[in-house]
């Protein structure tokens, strides 16, 4: 409880007319300042606050009307009647300004029961996303909470001169200690001091900003000495626990983790509007970017707050299809049908109605639909469900060509030069499965393959796919090919000349059939894919006639049967982990490989062998030069195989050459039962579509030359163990990066090495 220092002074005063002219009269230096200002949503009180006494006076009062926030409206915040009909005073209770809580999302909460004026929602929020093999997702949460209604003044309009009434004396009731001392230290309002009501509305809303009160009047009353003002005020109750019902994505505990520490204590709102923002930021940092706090907490009696959450639930995904006007609908209003099946798209996303929209996770499944190489863009759009909480997500779509038909020339080492034709089509009928022929003539080998290719086998949860092809194939072999001397064929004209013969050809005749499946879901391996196939093959070995021929010129064996003629029925196996960021053109992460061949011993040769075979690359983002935009790159790759059991010689590891060492010739290295193999290349930007490269290849047979049949490799003389270095140029192409690499072997040899996408 305050007094006035000036008591004296005020003792004069006999009437109360008197203490009225004395108030008004006051010095300059006995008006109240307030300490603070402070800013309030909604402000006002109905009539009028202090008035001399005198009926006949009381019309020349300033009134402040305030509508929206009434006596009727708020009872508890006015004066008793009894009091406000006191010939001394006509004062009408200032209202308390409710304290916002204001989340990090856009949706604000007010802790008051006072609903702001609604905004218009947006039908629809539109976000057009181009993904690419790094795509870059930026959305934006829409907001269909109503925005808070402006601040109105918190002094009073009209009339600049309020009238000002002396205050004898000022109490709190309700509150107790350190509560007690906060309103004192909040309010402006102080004994022997004159006040105006526009002060005591900024007290009341003072009050209510320190977050300790749920409920504040002010109550003047008459006293021979003056005007007193009673602040009755009721504290929060003590905060016993935070509840989020009906949540989906919530962690058991997470509320307590944020909430915690404001347990046992009285309850705080600011404190609480604290937790708000960091329950909101939460969800942020997840992903669940439309996910935030609305409306106001309820806080029980009991001490237990019910915060409402609206996690931003999906309620319908639809695909749509954009035509080359970029319409989603034809002349008639109907949707643009596409070639591709819808489920094609939706199987691709994880994202399902009933799930909490994330932005991580819808970005990943953009990434896979356009990963599927039907679209040539894909954008996202996001609209209201028909529950405001909820939303749509729309996948619209820009299909882009899937088949195609080429014809062309090319040359090889292996088969000189060759004229091919091919047919391509990557979406047949609609169902995103890929059929292929290629029939390839050279005037040293042939090639006819027939594949068909099913991504994902219907009804299978963990998305199976399976390829067979038919194929024959008939070509140099590198196991038999270059040395010095070059053995050939036998040459029945000249016998004894084991250079003037044909060079051996392998003839494979054969059908497969593969299974891949990713085991990140079945197994709960991330980023490994598995595969398991079946082959069998009929080979042999021929003159460019078609004739077999078992052995070479110096009577070395060149197939395991002693006719030239093998069986091969062959189990495959094979495990991949990958963790580039870019499959065609990585620049960081890494890819690690293996895989075993199984033969089972049916047929002619009766050949029982395992083949194992391992590869790691990785890759590392550098910044050597600055010459030219665009991403540079450190790449390794480390490559070893081996055989064990029967081994016929054309199977055996080829090195060198163009995917190998290069500065040799493809196969010049050696030939092998093992091998290992190591390549560095620093890949950097020239300019536009040109890159350069520089690169060192080592390869050797590790020794195990001498194990293979017929010994192929030592009787052409073939080193074994090869190094080579150079420097390439990269031009990009719709069929990727086309390599031109120059190589200088550890002989001192040079060459020029061709092919299609990166060694590795």
């Amino acid at each position: 409880m305050q007094f006035s220092p000036v008591l004296l002074a005020v003792l004069t005063v006999s009437t109360t007319l008197g203490l009225a002219t004395a108030a008004t009269a006051a010095p300059e230096s006995a008006t109240l300042e307030a300490n603070e200002t402070r800013q309030a949503h909604s402000s006002g009180a109905s009539g009028t606050l202090f008035s001399p006494v005198g009926a006949g006076q009381r019309d020349r009062l300033p009134a402040i009307p305030s509508p929206e926030l009434s006596p009727e409206l708020s009872p508890e915040h006015i004066v008793d009647e009894d009091v406000a009909s006191s010939p001394l005073l006509d004062i009408a209770a200032a209202e308390p300004v409710p304290m916002s809580l204001e989340p990090a999302s856009p949706a604000p909460a007010a802790i008051a029961q006072v609903g702001p004026a609604e905004d218009d929602a947006p039908d629809a929020l539109e976000f057009e996303i181009t993904p690419s093999p790094t795509l870059d997702l930026d959305l934006t949460p829409p907001s269909s909470a109503p925005s808070p209604a402006p601040p109105p003044p918190t002094s009073s309009p009209g009339n600049d001169e309020e009238t000002r009434v002396l205050v004898a004396e000022v109490v709190v009731v309700g509150a107790e200690g350190d509560l007690e001392n906060e309103v004192y230290r909040v309010i402006s309002t102080q004994a022997g001091r004159t006040a105006t009501r526009a002060q005591l509305q900024n007290d009341i809303n003072a009050i209510f900003e320190t977050g300790w009160f749920s409920n504040v009047r002010a109550v003047p009353s008459d006293t021979p000495l003056g005007v007193r003002v009673t602040y009755e005020v009721t504290p929060n109750p003590v905060l016993r626990s935070v509840q989020v019902p009906n949540t989906q994505v919530l962690p058991p505990g997470k509320v307590d983790e944020i909430f915690g520490d404001q347990y046992g204590v009285t309850l705080n709102l600011r404190r609480l509007d604290g937790g708000i923002r960091r329950l909101n930021e939460w969800y942020q940092s997840e992903g669940y970017i439309l996910a935030q706090v609305v409306d106001a907490p309820e806080v029980g009696a009991d001490g237990v707050v019910t915060l409402d959450v609206a996690e931003g639930v999906i309620e319908d995904i639809q695909v749509l299809f954009i035509d080359e006007a970029g319409q989603t609908v034809d002349d008639d209003g109907e949707p643009i049908r596409g070639r591709t099946r819808e489920f094609i798209v939706t199987r691709e996303l994880q994202a399902q109605p009933g799930d909490v929209f994330n932005q991580n996770q819808i970005s990943q499944d953009l990434q896979r639909v356009f990963n599927l190489g039907l679209f040539d863009d894909v954008r996202l759009a996001l609209a209201p469900g028909e529950d405001p909480r909820n939303v749509n997500v729309v996948v619209s779509l820009v299909e882009g060509n899937t088949g195609s038909l080429a014809a062309g020339l090319g040359f090889s080492g292996s088969t000189g030069i060759f004229g091919t034709v091919s047919y391509q089509q990557r979406n047949l009928g609609g169902n995103n499965q890929r059929l292929g022929a290629e029939v390839q003539v050279g005037e040293r080998g042939f090639l006819f393959d027939v594949n068909f290719t099913d991504p994902w086998i219907g009804g299978d949860p963990y998305q199976t796919s399976y390829s067979v092809n038919l194929f024959n194939r008939r070509s140099i072999s590198l196991v038999f090919d270059g040395g010095d001397p070059e053995v050939r064929l036998p040459d029945s004209d000249n016998p004894n000349d084991i250079e003037s013969g044909d060079r051996p050809r392998i003839d494979r005749l054969g059908a497969g059939v593969n299974f891949t499946r990713p085991l990140d879901e079945w197994l709960g391996w991330q980023n490994w894919r598995g595969s398991l196939g079946f082959e069998a093959q009929r080979v042999s070995v021929r003159d460019s006639n078609g004739n077999i021929s078992p052995v070479d010129a110096l009577g070395n064996q060149l197939s395991f049967d002693d006719d030239g003629t093998d069986n091969l029925f062959i189990l495959q196996l094979g495990l991949v982990n990958d963790q580039r960021n870019n499959p065609l053109q990585p620049t960081s992460g890494s890819v690690l490989r293996f895989g075993t061949e199984q033969t089972v011993p049916i047929g002619s040769g009766n050949i029982l062998f395992n083949r194992l075979r391992a590869s790691y690359s990785r890759y590392f983002p550098v910044n050597f030069t600055s010459f030219s935009e665009g991403p540079e790159t450190l790449a390794f790759n480390v490559q070893v195989g081996t055989i064990f059991g029967d081994l016929p010689p054309y199977e055996a590891f080829s090195i060198g050459g163009t995917d190998s060492v290069r500065g040799y010739g493809s196969g010049e290295v050696g030939s092998g039962r093992s091998f290992l193999q190591a390549t560095a290349e620093y890949r950097f930007p020239v300019f536009s579509i040109i890159g350069g490269a520089l690169f060192a290849d080592f390869g050797t047979d590790l020794g195990s030359a001498n194990n293979v049949p017929g010994e192929p490799s030592n009787v052409r003389n073939k080193p074994g163990t090869g190094f080579g270095i150079g420097a390439g140029i990269r031009v990009q192409s719709p069929l990727g990066p086309i390599r031109i690499d120059y190589g200088v072997n550890d002989d001192g040899e040079s060459r020029f090495h061709f092919g299609i996408g990166e060694r590795f």
